[in-house]
């Protein structure tokens, strides 16, 4: 496996990735579903947009709730 496809594999399950240090079971699989949609759509150019930037926001969201739940107990 080349260097070039470990990094893109490597950006795009970066969503689930980050979902692993959020909380809820939901949005681990919602991320899981979107990296793999992006894998599946990464053969036509910019097919994986989509998929990563709504399996970003999930992420990003999943993680600042456990930040904020952590500041307020």
């Amino acid at each position: 496996m080349s260097t070039v496809t470990t990094g893109n594999l490597l950006i795009i399950f970066l969503p689930f990735l980050l979902s692993l240090f959020g909380q809820g079971r939901q949005a681990k699989m919602l991320c899981l579903i979107s990296s793999i949609l992006g894998l599946l759509l990464s053969v036509s150019e910019y097919g994986a947009v989509m998929p990563f930037v709504l399996g970003m926001i999930v992420a990003v969201v999943s993680v600042w709730e456990r930040i904020r739940h952590r500041l307020t107990v």
